[in-house]
């Protein structure tokens, strides 16, 4: 058996391996931030002109592709997220991905409790303008704020690995 002196890791480096599944977990987070900024800014202010006739079977149409779209690259997010915080680039702070897991879970949370129990109210009873507004509301400050702030954090820790990776070309 030849094996080699265990050689602590220089903690100013990375492997190539978590700075690549960084770099797949920010563009989910990013695919997911535009995806869900679409469906908050564009699509749920105008069910409010659908007509009733008509608005039940669109949501119940609709439904399955927000699932495939949207719902699962979303959690598909969140357990990115938690395997960059297990296997991190060594310039990021455990902190910012503490954090970005938080927020992240506020949003799963939050359409868990509140988002898809309107959501399947709407699909089985048909238009309800109430039941819009509460989704527009909620959403916003239940999915949004904390998406924003996901985003920003992943754009800083990105900023942040770019840094040190500029400093050591500069080394070398």
């Amino acid at each position: 058996m030849n094996s080699k002196p265990m050689v602590p890791e220089d903690p100013r480096t990375s492997s190539r391996s978590s700075v690549w599944l960084f770099l797949l977990t920010f563009t989910f987070v990013f695919y997911g931030m535009g995806a869900s900024f679409v469906e908050s800014f564009v699509n749920y202010p105008t069910w409010k002109l659908i007509g009733a006739a008509e608005f039940q079977d669109y949501h119940q149409a609709l439904s399955p592709l927000i699932i495939g779209y949207m719902v699962i690259p979303v959690f598909f997010t969140i357990i990115l997220t938690m395997l960059v915080l297990w296997k991190r680039p060594a310039p990021i702070p455990r902190w910012a991905l503490l954090l970005a897991v938080i927020m992240q879970l506020i949003g799963a949370a939050s359409s868990v409790a509140i988002q898809i129990p309107i959501q399947r109210q709407l699909s089985s009873n048909g238009l309800s303008l109430a039941l819009i507004d509460q989704l527009i509301f909620t959403n916003f400050w239940f999915r949004r704020i904390p998406m924003l702030i996901n985003s920003a954090l992943f754009f800083w820790m990105m900023a942040v690995l770019l840094r040190r990776n500029g400093e050591k070309r500069e080394m070398a």
